[in-house]
């Protein structure tokens, strides 16, 4: 049986395939399309799935979604009832629903030769998200987290799994959301990119918690671990925000209104010089999504009295927080799902449709994913054409091409070239599923080099100087550098 899973219209647009419930393969769209975050229909990504199992659409036997228009409904209908949102607003919902319903049409432009003949499946978005991780991870019972922007008109969502089962318990509703309050300060800092949150967390080092009870005006917490925003400085429940999500890098409106410029003064625009007060702002919202997350975690620990924890959503992709989950919390294993935001939840629409149908009379979980390789790779015959076939650019570039057989010289002399102070680029074997370069697609250089941050951010990635980088480390020398030396296979 061939499961095809797909995070479509949405940012980090994504597809998998399951062959009786074992990945083949997993890929987000942009690493075809070359534009970071591309959301729309995954078609480059289907193909390589499809590619890689031998196999044609037709040959199909279920095809999943992370997105359930029928969730939640009553409570979209409470919402729309009690708070009247503009006409504009209902007819943005109404056009994105549509989009996703038509799926089907997409496959018949993308793949004319192939009618898909199998069926379509809606999994509502947070139990997409949850399965991700707890499906794939090596817990037979556990905790169960996403924390998220919105989907399926809710940010948050809580329970616990067990063996096959997930119950979802609980969950924080529209227009409530840990993921739109960092999205929306993230903004007021003067960072308007799609994904940019991470720039966020990469200044709140050099910052001070000065902010924090500014942030607390913003973020009320409550006694059952969830949270609610203050929604007066906000303007997503009641107004249109533009949002762009078709065929191109997501683009979203501003979130926040004039009563947060109010509350912390005017807001960082792009020309202007990041300040002290700006890098203050990041740390006291990082601060404050710690402050938020820990509470909801410690308050799931005391009431469910399990060790294990997995997580994605979005706000999954917070490693500063994860990596302090052990530290603020009692429990003692965690799993992140690799691909933790929307492109994961590919992954647990495909798996909440094996188990539904395919792996129904089987006890038998799926192996825990170990690793994140799971993406395209190219065998050496084909790197020597295209090489060939890129000579005039190669000699442009003044570049030279070299042949090793033997690995172990190869390793030396990219050890070597390192040591003197080069770049380099490293590709080998399958593409990294997921946001961060694990080896496979990865930069490496001299960390010994008091300038080399520098060098990476300013000439090679083209980024702001502040932005940090992640050090590989010898799993035996782990210990000599971190407080904590779990293994930690996907960061």
């Amino acid at each position: 049986m061939y499961i095809l899973g797909i995070n479509a219209f949405h940012g980090d647009s994504s597809a998998c395939l399951l062959k009786n419930g074992v990945m083949v393969a997993a890929v987000e769209e942009e690493r075809f399309r070359r534009i970071k975050h591309w959301a729309g229909f995954p078609s480059e990504a289907i193909k390589y799935c499809l590619l890689e199992a031998g196999i044609k659409l037709n040959d199909v036997d279920h095809i999943a979604i992370n997105q359930d228009a029928k969730a939640n409904f009553g409570k979209k209908i409470l919402f729309t009832l009690k708070n009247r949102p503009s006409f504009k607003v209902l007819l943005e919902s109404f056009y994105k629903k549509r989009q996703r319903l038509s799926i089907k049409n997409y496959l018949l432009k993308d793949f004319p030769n192939f009618e898909f003949k199998g069926s379509f499946h809606s999994v509502e978005h947070h139990i997409a998200h949850v399965s991700s991780a707890f499906h794939v991870s090596p817990f037979n019972e556990a905790v169960v987290v996403s924390v998220d922007g919105f989907g399926d008109f809710a940010s948050t969502a809580w329970g616990t799994g067990k063996n096959l089962d997930i119950n979802i318990e609980d969950k924080v509703y529209f227009p409530h959301s840990l993921g739109i309050f960092y999205q929306a300060l993230t903004q007021f800092i003067g960072f308007y990119n799609y994904g940019d949150e991470y720039k966020v967390m990469g200044l709140a080092p050099y910052g001070k918690p000065i902010y924090i009870e500014h942030m607390r005006e913003i973020v009320k917490l409550k006694p059952n671990g969830g949270f609610e925003l203050n929604l007066n400085y906000f303007r997503h429940h009641k107004e249109k925000i533009s949002y762009q999500l078709k065929n191109c890098s997501p683009n979203v409106g501003t979130l926040f209104s004039d009563n947060l410029e109010e509350l912390l003064g005017p807001s960082h625009k792009k020309y202007q010089k990041l300040t002290q007060k700006h890098k203050d702002i990041a740390h006291s919202v990082q601060a404050m999504y710690e402050e938020a997350f820990f509470h909801l975690l410690n308050v799931l620990h005391e009431k469910y009295k399990l060790d294990n924890l997995t997580i994605a959503g979005g706000c999954g992709m917070n490693s500063v927080a994860n990596g302090k989950i052990l530290l603020k919390t009692p429990f003692k294993k965690i799993y992140v799902q690799a691909a933790a935001g929307d492109a994961g939840g590919a992954i647990g629409a495909a798996l909440m449709t094996w188990y539904k149908f395919g792996g129904k009379n089987s006890k038998k979980r799926v192996s825990p994913h170990d690793h994140a390789y799971w993406g395209p790779s190219f065998s050496n015959e084909y790197i020597r054409n295209l090489l060939k076939l890129q000579k005039d650019r190669v000699n442009k570039e003044n570049c030279v091409v070299e042949n090793f057989l033997d690995f172990s010289k190869l390793s030396k002399l990219t050890a070597a070239e390192i040591a003197k102070g080069k770049v380099v680029g490293w590709f080998q074997g399958k593409m990294e599923w997921g946001p961060r370069a694990l080896g496979n697609r990865s930069i490496v250089c001299d960390p010994r080099r008091s300038d080399m941050k520098d060098i990476l951010n300013l000439k090679i990635k083209r980024r702001e100087s502040f932005r940090p980088f992640a050090p590989s480390v010898l799993c035996e020398d782990v210990s000599d550098w971190f407080e904590q030396s779990d293994n930690v296979p996907f960061m």
